[in-house]
C-alpha cells in the first residue's frame, strides 16, 4: 500500500533532491505541507505537486510559470483551459530551445575552427599536439 504521508527527508530521498530544495519550493509557496508539531508532513497530493515542480524545472520553466500552471490546476477549471495554457507554454519553450540550439551549433563550429587553427599552427612549429 502506498504511503499516506511523507517527511522532507523521505521525499528528498525518493525524488532525488535535497531537503533544502523542497524547503525552497515551500518558501516560494509552491508547496504548503501540513505540520505535525515541528515536522512538515507532505500528503500524496503534495508529492504529486512536487513531482510536477521538478518536471517543470527540468524542462526549463521558471518558477512563475510553474506556479501559474499549478494555480490553474487548483482552480478546477475545465481541463481544456489547462491543456491550452500548457500547450502554449511548451510551444514557447520549444521555440526558445530551438533558437539556443542554432546558436550553440554556430558557437561549436567556430570553436572547432579555432581548435583546428591552433593544432595546425602547433604542427607547423613541430610541437606535439595534445
Amino acid at each position: 500500500m502506498a504511503q499516506e504521508f511523507y517527511t522532507v527527508p523521505e521525499l528528498a530521498k525518493e525524488l532525488g533532491v535535497t531537503p533544502r530544495a523542497i524547503r525552497f519550493y515551500e518558501t516560494k509557496e509552491l508547496l504548503a505541507p501540513q505540520r505535525a508539531g515541528n515536522t512538515r508532513v507532505y500528503t500524496k497530493k503534495d508529492r504529486a505537486r512536487l513531482i510536477l515542480i521538478l518536471r517543470g524545472k527540468k524542462l526549463g520553466f521558471s518558477l512563475a510559470e510553474i506556479r501559474e500552471f499549478l494555480d490553474l490546476y487548483e482552480t478546477k477549471v475545465d481541463q481544456v483551459d489547462q491543456i491550452q495554457m500548457l500547450s502554449g507554454k511548451v510551444r514557447h519553450r520549444i521555440n526558445d530551445l530551438e533558437e539556443q540550439k542554432v546558436e550553440l551549433e554556430s558557437v561549436l563550429v567556430e570553436l572547432k575552427e579555432i581548435e583546428k587553427q591552433c593544432q595546425d599552427t602547433l604542427i607547423e612549429k613541430s610541437v606535439e599536439v595534445k
